[in-house]
């Protein structure tokens, strides 16, 4: 007998453990209201429930933990609500408490991926001619329907068109491109979008204040970054937060649970990168790797951080007022040049990819740090400067010449205004004795990318008093938009020393641009190479012997 009371005991001990029930079923939606983020599906039902324009068929489409299943079981309750059809169930009468429960008779919930057969979708359609037991319509729930079988939806095709009055049909399924679009067409499709993190955030931030747990926001916005847009995933993760922070939802504990990189590391990455330390670079990549963290998630997480730094370059109002490394990546934004972001972004994902043929993902990581590093804006611009330096016939190590002084430069006198309309195209001619100093000025700014451009294929018309008027080809007019003229201006202020007002006028050249010159040298020693190699007697024997022919576009002149 003591062994029986014993186990009694156990038994009724374990029934009580299993009261507690988890976030994502407590806190499941139970009418449109507290559905979280999916505005615009709430608001064509409500309308449609509200006007009486039922369909017999809905389709809910979307990833995993959006709210599919949700939305057809509140949709189910509208239905068959003893308050009558209304888009704002009671959730009192025993029909909407028994869709909650999930015992209502007429709400058959099926899932397609275990009842794929024809078989078993016949026998479901068997059934749907009679009457609902309990309810106002007999409504079937067909999750992962794209999981079906050819065969069974041929089988529901005709039922699915014209079902009894009493019938609704709500498909749900994560991957619509496989359902016929046969189908398709017999259904409302509603797209579900993925949750935005804000959304997740304050819907979190919602439960923990009435389960009364304690929790920081950063934590939370770790959580919901997490979850990729699935609010039951969110929850999911919340739960487990929950339990490993001992009752509390603390950032730190939330990060050594997900393993996810803490900002500090990327934005101290992306600071020791404009100051130029390589040094505090691999710092911070030993301290990651002390912390055991993922560096291909780091590279993640660093390319992410590279968008928004190009968010606040392009649109500066885009980044959040409660963002809680605002100031750093606004800093950021100034610091960098916008190419050099994009640079880095691509550099960021190409290392990312290359972490499964490294010899660990250490190196990896390291490498791809120490690739951001030579590609810096410094070290680029010294590579441009070098290349400058050799095109004006300086050794590389040798002393730029000092800049022109306005008086040293060519002064002619200013053109009529241009007439896009009646401009006639002349053909440019060499530059006149002292116009080559145009050339000499742009080899030594430091520009780079469309600005570059935009110096290269102008000519220069006045240089005098701070006054800079550059000519340039319609053809060209795209090279004006902002910045570059901004940063050619700038770039001209510190070459001169002083400040400059740049204008620029569209006209047809008279003199070689920069861009033109280094065209026609190019072509020049093309053609050099060309003739070389057909002067070349073991080619020519090759030519004669087996009948050969040189492929002109091969040869590439040796600089």
């Amino acid at each position: 007998m003591p062994g029986v009371r014993l186990a009694i005991f156990i038994f009724l001990h374990g029934v009580g453990r299993m009261s507690y029930q988890v976030l994502a079923r407590k806190w499941r939606p139970r009418n449109f209201s507290t559905l979280v983020g999916q505005e615009h599906v709430v608001r064509a039902l409500s309308h449609a429930l509200a006007e009486q324009r039922l369909h017999h068929a809905y389709l809910f489409t979307g990833t995993r933990g959006v709210g599919k299943t949700t939305i057809a079981r509140i949709l189910a309750k509208s239905l068959n609500c003893e308050t009558g059809i209304t888009a704002t169930p009671c959730g009192q009468c025993s029909a909407c408490q028994e869709i909650d429960s999930g015992r209502f008779v007429d709400l058959l919930e099926v899932d397609a991926a275990t009842n794929t057969r024809v078989d078993e979708m016949r026998q479901l359609l068997e059934n749907a001619v009679y009457a609902p037991t309990r309810g106002r319509f007999k409504v079937y729930v067909i999750d992962e329907v794209h999981m079906l079988s050819n065969s069974a939806f041929n089988a529901m095709l005709k039922t699915l068109e014209e079902p009894p009055e009493h019938v609704k049909f709500i498909l749900a399924t994560t991957d619509p491109q496989k359902i016929p679009v046969t189908v398709l067409s017999r259904c409302l499709q509603f797209n579900l979008k993925q949750m935005p993190a804000v959304a997740i955030t304050g819907h979190l931030a919602h439960i923990l204040q009435a389960e009364g747990v304690p929790y920081d926001m950063p934590a939370l916005a770790l959580v919901a970054r997490s979850a990729a847009g699935s609010m039951r995933d969110a929850l999911s993760l919340l739960d487990q937060a929950i339990a490993h922070g001992a009752g509390k939802v603390e950032e730190a504990q939330v990060r050594g649970m997900l393993g996810t990189v803490d900002q500090d590391f990327l934005l101290a990455i992306l600071e020791a990168l404009h100051a130029g330390e390589a040094g505090v670079l691999l710092q911070v990549a030993a301290d990651m790797g002390v912390r055991s963290l993922s560096f291909a998630a780091a590279l993640q997480e660093l390319g992410a951080l590279l968008t928004r730094v190009q968010i606040v370059q392009c649109v500066p109002s885009a980044i959040d007022d409660d963002e809680p490394e605002k100031e750093r990546i606004v800093a950021l934004a100034k610091a960098f040049s916008p190419e050099f972001v994009q640079l880095a972004y691509q550099i960021v994902n190409v290392g990312r990819a290359e972490l499964a043929s490294a010899p660990d993902e250490y190196s990896g990581f390291v490498m791809t740090l120490l690739r951001l590093h030579a590609f810096r804006p410094s070290s680029v611009a010294d590579v441009v400067g070098s290349v400058a330096s050799r095109s004006r016939g300086q050794a590389p190590g040798a002393k730029a010449q000092p800049p022109l002084s306005p008086q040293q430069q060519v002064q002619p006198s200013a053109p009529a205004p241009v007439s896009p309309s009646v401009e006639v195209p002349q053909a440019p001619r060499a530059p006149a004795a002292g116009e080559g100093n145009w050339h000499q000025i742009v080899g030594a700014l430091s520009l780079s990318g469309l600005a570059r451009e935009l110096a290269q294929n102008c000519e220069l018309r006045q240089l005098a008093e701070g006054q800079c008027l550059l000519r340039l080809s319609p053809k060209q007019a795209h090279l004006q938009m902002k910045p570059n003229p901004e940063r050619l201006q700038q770039a001209l202020a510190e070459y001169l020393g002083g400040a400059v007002q740049l204008r620029i006028e569209l006209g047809e050249n008279e003199v070689d641009t920069p861009a033109a010159t280094a065209g026609r040298q190019r072509q020049e020693q093309q053609e050099r190479a060309v003739n070389a190699i057909a002067q070349d007697v073991f080619v020519r024997d090759v030519i004669d012997s087996f009948g050969a022919s040189v492929v002109e576009s091969s040869i590439k002149p040796i600089v």
